[in-house]
């Protein structure tokens, strides 16, 4: 019986509403999170709201990319969309802060699946000569949605009802659902003898939890010199030897490690998790900057993400239209070259202007503000965005180059993985790295006063901002830009770790078959 062709545009669309829920859930729930903890109370229990779903999407993602080579990619792909809407729904009803986190693991679960499987269904659906370009197009709806989510959230906290957050899912999804169920017709897999590699896969995800745990509650739950840390990657580390050592002995490996053989996957891994360090620390920092430092509200630093949210779209689509027209390494090093620029007058910000700022308004005969300007700021941001959002589409095709059918789901899995895991390593090496600068700086500003230990997103509070005399004040806001400062600087070390990966990828191009080209 023939295979039935599927409706390309009506497939688009509900993959993309599909990327789009699972993506959001990222970051939706941070502005709602003082309004459910307000109604539910368990404020010791706020990390883990995050921390439940992050942790069953990263673990989960690498299982499900294997399964979808195995049997199937639409399958997963509605299993995942179907357990991620179960969990929308049991997260709008909670009614305790305990049920909250189990249903926030519940939506991970399945949003593990619709992340990488999305990818790797555009890719089956295109020839080489379009992929680029619809992958530029996917890379800027995930780009969008990790400054989008806040956003929202806020909007429907503050006018309709937190439980809305997860109750929009349902519409949305339900017709991705119907799209994709009736418009999508996959290959079938050609390799049914395939076993899953259960031993392997326990393995993996224990490692990985062990991993998540101790980077998700050290220095929050538990301090990071504790028995618990020290437990929890040790246990990461003996797994993860352990598993490695499986999947050399496995007939089919849950992760075949000979792809790791290959530079320009291994490189693509590499940039992967950088490009997804230096996502978060714009994502996390900036507003952190422009509601402590200017005083500004939720809305204003979402306002200040947004032209980086276009950066990203723009420069996503750029990179999906040149990739067939030059190698993937010097499409990525301009990638990284406004990446160095934009970290690094980023680690200028400062509760005053920059000195060539100064000048430069000397120079026309006017005086600088005392802050560093909102609008070098949203400048920043721009070039930050354009350097970061080339890489989605490109970092997902390099890493499939010469890659067969059987394991796309694999290696598209892998690279959510590793940007995921970029993701919670920065935030988590970058947020001590922000409190260590931060209290050492309150140590100089003011020594003996006790304020050296004070956490910086109380400056963000405005009760706890009147309580404090103005002179105290200033040398607190002095000391949160300069520790925010310093935060981009450690970044700009991240950037030149994405160059080397990038650097390390070679001359390899997207290959377009000769036929194709003539038509053409």
């Amino acid at each position: 019986m023939p295979q039935k062709k599927s409706n390309v545009r009506l497939t688009i669309v509900g993959l993309m509403l599909g990327l789009l829920l699972a993506s959001l859930d990222q970051t939706i729930v941070s502005t709602a999170m003082p309004t459910i903890v307000g109604e539910f109370g368990g404020l010791d229990k706020f990390v883990w709201v995050f921390s439940a779903y992050l942790i069953a999407n990263v673990v989960s993602m690498p299982i499900f990319g294997k399964l979808s080579d195995m049997y199937g990619r639409k399958k997963f792909f509605l299993l995942g969309l179907v357990v991620f809407m179960i969990g929308s729904a049991l997260c709008g009803t909670s009614t305790s802060m305990f049920q909250l986190i189990i249903y926030r693991a519940i939506q991970g679960i399945g949003g593990g699946a619709l992340l990488p499987i999305t990818f790797t269904i555009v890719f089956d659906l295109f020839p080489p000569e379009k992929r680029g370009k619809m992958q530029g197009l996917f890379g800027a709806v995930f780009g969008i949605s990790s400054v989008l989510g806040p956003l929202a959230g806020a909007y429907f906290t503050d006018y309709v009802n937190w439980k809305w957050i997860f109750y929009i899912n349902l519409p949305l999804g339900v017709v991705s659902l119907l799209l994709i169920t009736f418009f999508y017709h996959a290959a079938r897999p050609n390799n049914p003898n395939q076993k899953i590699d259960w031993l392997g896969t326990a393995t993996f995800a224990a490692s990985v939890l062990c991993l998540m745990f101790g980077l998700e509650l050290g220095g929050k739950e538990f301090a990071w010199n504790s028995v618990q840390s020290y437990s929890l990657f040790t246990g990461f580390v003996v797994l993860l030897a352990l598993f490695l050592w499986i999947e050399t002995k496995a007939s089919d490996p849950v992760v075949p490690l000979k792809l790791f053989s290959n530079r320009l996957f291994t490189a693509s891994m590499g940039a992967s998790l950088f490009y997804g360090a230096i996502l978060m620390s714009a994502a996390s920092y900036i507003p952190l900057f422009i509601q402590g430092v200017y005083q500004g509200s939720a809305s204003s630093a979402g306002q200040v993400l947004t032209p980086m949210m276009l950066g990203v779209v723009v420069s996503s689509v750029f990179g999906g239209r040149f990739i067939s027209k030059t190698p993937y390494r010097n499409i990525l090093l301009l990638s990284c070259a406004l990446l160095l620029i934009a970290t690094s007058l980023l680690s200028t910000l400062s509760f005053y202007s920059p000195e060539w700022v100064k000048s430069l308004y000397s120079m026309f005969g006017a005086v600088a503000p005392e802050l560093t300007p909102r609008g070098l700021v949203i400048t920043y941001m721009v070039l930050m965005g354009l350097g970061i959002g080339v890489s989605f589409p490109v970092v997902s095709i390099s890493s499939l180059h010469n890659v067969g059918f059987e394991q796309r789901g694999t290696v598209t899995s892998m690279v959510s993985f590793f940007r995921s895991i970029g993701s919670a390593i920065g935030v988590t090496v970058l947020g001590s790295v922000q409190t260590s600068a931060l209290n050492s700086r309150l140590s100089e500003l003011l020594p003996g006063s006790g304020m050296a230990a004070i956490d910086p997103r109380a400056l963000l509070q405005p009760e706890v901002r009147a309580s404090i005399p103005p002179q105290v004040l200033e040398k607190l806001t002095i000391g949160l830009a300069d520790s925010i400062a310093f935060v981009f600087l450690c970044t700009l070390l991240m950037a030149v770790a994405t160059l080397i990966c990038v650097l390390l990828m070679g001359k390899a191009r997207m290959e377009i078959p000769a036929h194709t080209k003539q038509k053409a």
